[in-house]
């Protein structure tokens, strides 16, 4: 068990491989990696000697640093940077003390540790969206074809396919990947306000050798209160949270009993409940969406956040700490949770003809009005004709046989009433999606 990650609810919200890697503990190793870094770079550019470098990086072990002592002293500052240069000058021999930190300044260490830090649980997220999606590209292969009941604000419209709907989760799933990929981390150091001054003119030589040393982006300029990557990264994981909890949604409105079109993957204990023995709940769906449901506002937080005043925020910087951190942990629970829910999702493709069939064929009467030439007067006549079939509960064609005025003959009707016949570019659209997973693969 990763130590922070055993409570309660933290099999619900701490799913996955993000979540291990925003934890207190990988903050603290995040930083020092920072700090080891920004002396490797310094002296690789011959400010610091080499001498310094190799004794702070041997300095930033995490072992080597009281965890929770560090976080009572961040009280005193507002900031756990402070604690921790502290306490790593004490690990380095009094004659090199001077090149811990060099020219940095706390937001420095904080904002390249919290790209560091997103950079990875992104590659979790990342893995674990990568999987959700080869999983619907399954789905939509498989059931390319399979009938089932387009829905529109909750009731039966016209007939998709299942495999139509599982493209469009392949595709949203596909582009918040390409989102989050995309994502620019970049390093942080500017100093005390953003001019590096205490290294003459050389400190702009610096961010880039860091960049290189973390493997993160070089910034044009210090950007300690241009937010926008931090906003960004936001956004992307709210865009990415909102597509897992759509398909989540649709997951288990399909699951409800009287629906019962799908089924999530089942095991012993899972899905029970405490009072009914018969239940069978889509643990995961709703694991998700509470993960999801909470990501909104959050991202909200990080946006007001951009109102940064001057060359250091008062407030607002500091809020996106545990903020960020809260993203990307439950967008991986999320991920994670979807993935599992994807992979072993059971289909019932007869329970979805049967419920199309529930409503008697009333869902293609847009098709004959549109074999009819979609006329006005068609229109009137096929309107008329599901009216009666409603009111009575009759099969749509048996009414429009018994003298709707149609002119169509019962084969005619056959073929116009098929909802297999009325799919549209159903299929050619999942093998665009399929074929687009392909190539972005």
């Amino acid at each position: 068990m990763v130590p922070g990650l055993d409570g309660l609810f933290s099999q619900v919200f701490s799913r996955g491989g993000a979540a291990a890697e925003v934890t207190d503990a990988a903050w603290l190793a995040a930083m020092l990696d920072v700090e080891a870094a920004l002396a490797c770079a310094q002296a690789g550019l011959g400010i610091v000697p080499e001498a310094a470098a190799e004794a702070v990086g041997a300095a930033c072990d995490p072992e080597l640093f009281d965890l929770a002592e560090i976080g009572r002293l961040a009280a005193r500052t507002a900031n756990p940077v402070v604690p921790l240069v502290a306490a790593l000058r004490e690990q380095v021999p009094a004659g090199l003390r001077r090149y811990v930190h060099h020219g940095a300044t706390s937001q420095d260490v904080n904002d390249t540790a919290m790209m560091l830090l997103a950079r990875r649980a992104l590659t979790q997220i990342l893995g674990d969206l990568r999987a959700a999606a080869d999983a619907c590209a399954g789905l939509a292969g498989r059931h390319r074809d399979t009938v089932m009941a387009g829905r529109t604000l909750l009731q039966q419209a016209v007939p998709v396919t299942f495999g139509l709907k599982a493209a469009g989760w392949l595709t949203a799933l596909h582009r918040s990947h390409a989102r989050l990929t995309a994502l620019r981390l970049p390093v942080q150091y500017g100093g005390a306000a953003g001019t590096l001054s205490v290294l003459g003119e050389r400190g702009h030589e610096v961010p880039p050798r860091l960049a290189a040393e973390l493997e993160l982006a070089a910034p044009v300029v210090p950007w300690h209160t241009d937010r926008t990557p931090v906003a960004e990264l936001a956004c992307a994981l709210g865009v990415t949270a909102g597509a897992l909890g759509k398909i989540a949604t649709d997951v288990k409105l399909l699951a409800q009993t009287e629906v019962g079109e799908v089924a999530e993957p089942s095991a012993p204990g899972r899905g029970g409940s405490s009072a009914m023995p018969h239940k069978r709940n889509p643990v995961g769906a709703v694991s998700a969406l509470a993960c999801v449901q909470r990501v909104p506002g959050l991202v909200a937080s990080v946006l007001d956040g951009m109102l940064a005043e001057h060359e250091r925020a008062a407030g607002s910087w500091q809020a996106e700490w545990e903020t960020v951190g809260e993203l990307l942990r439950l967008t991986g629970s999320a991920a994670s949770w979807l993935r599992e829910v994807l992979e072993g999702l059971t289909v019932d493709a007869g329970r979805m003809r049967a419920n199309l069939e529930l409503t008697l064929g009333l869902p293609m009467a847009e098709n004959v009005v549109a074999r009819l030439g979609g006329t006005p007067q068609a229109r009137e006549l096929v309107d008329a004709a599901c009216a009666r079939a409603a009111a009575e509960r009759r099969p749509l064609k048996e009414v429009l046989l018994a003298g709707s005025g149609l002119g169509l003959s019962e084969q005619e009707l056959d073929s116009v009433l098929d909802p297999a016949r009325a799919l549209g570019s159903a299929g050619a659209f999942v093998d665009r999606a399929l074929e687009r997973s392909r190539e972005d693969r």
